[in-house]
């Protein structure tokens, strides 16, 4: 029996992702907040055969598995557990499906209301970026029952590489939100040890090339250095979405009293670039914001 999925969501990763479902041959039906979409950057999906719906009550109905992947956790809330929310009009063993990185507990808290309307949630946020779900590369790092995680499983490897359960529900997000907090620290990183070489006089391009094979090395090093050294900031990876992530990791682990100082700085910085209205601009941005503090 072939599945069909409601797809909630249709951002810079969400529209590719919900183009492998469809092309895998799933039935999808689609919503997005802007009906227009339809008539623009997601017109293409209507064309593959996916149906456009107009509200949530409308995508949740007659569904298997319904798939969100939106911003905030109040988001999520609103769309799954609101008033006219996905969760009100599923039917009781939908099994629901978030890829949006949100707070944890309350994340926790979401599946235990879904769960007493008879309904399975998978938290399972995404790594890679826009590049990876194009390329159906995406990493899922997945909160939930066994059955739960591997009846998910049907629908992600329709875009994932690499799905780990790490745990019940919220586990997704604290992996989340680890990988987070060792991501944007690293680029923090970069930032500092590119400014140190430029303030010291030397070429931070062979800089970059001398030490990039080596410990101090990383995936990350290799793609944010050209960008600061060619000071290019044209968005990857929205600084915006990374302050978001560090916020959470910071007010998470305030409520558990624990200090995570490396954390903490990198928190301001992005405050900084989200007050300077610089938060469309690309995370390597944080290379920009030492130049400014430095000038000052």
């Amino acid at each position: 029996m072939t599945l069909t999925v409601g797809f909630i969501g249709l951002g810079t990763m969400g529209l590719p992702m919900a183009r492998h479902i469809i092309n895998r041959g799933f039935a999808v039906k689609l919503y997005a907040r802007r009906p227009e979409v339809f008539e623009g950057k997601a017109k293409a999906l209507v064309e593959l055969g996916a149906t456009p719906c107009l509200s949530l009550t409308e995508v949740a109905k007659n569904v298997d598995v319904i798939i969100t992947n939106v911003t905030g956790t109040a988001d999520v809330e609103a769309v799954l557990l609101g008033d006219n929310g996905a969760g009100r009009a599923a039917k009781p063993g939908t099994l629901f499906i978030d890829h949006s990185t949100i707070d944890p507990a309350r994340t926790m808290d979401i599946a235990r209301q879904l769960g007493e309307m008879g309904m399975m949630f998978v938290d399972a946020p995404v790594s890679g970026g826009v590049w990876a779900s194009e390329e159906a590369r995406l990493i899922v790092m997945q909160g939930g029952t066994v059955e739960a995680c591997e009846q998910a499983n049907q629908v992600i490897e329709c875009y994932a590489k690499a799905i780990t359960r790490v745990g019940d529900a919220g586990h997704g997000q604290i992996a989340k939100l680890s990988n987070q907090i060792a991501q944007t620290i690293t680029i923090e990183g970069v930032a500092e040890c590119l400014t140190f070489a430029k303030t010291l006089g030397a070429d931070p391009g062979a800089v970059f090339r001398a030490i990039k094979d080596g410990m101090g090395g990383s995936q990350m090093m290799s793609l944010m250095a050209p960008k600061m050294i060619a000071e290019d900031f044209e968005p990857g990876i929205e600084a915006r979405l990374h302050a978001k992530d560090v916020g959470i990791a910071c007010e998470t682990a305030f409520d558990q009293h624990l200090s995570l100082p490396c954390l903490e700085f990198v928190h301001q910085q992005y405050q900084s670039i989200m007050e300077h209205g610089l938060g469309s601009r690309d995370s390597s941005i944080l290379f920009d914001r030492l130049k400014n503090v430095e000038s000052h």
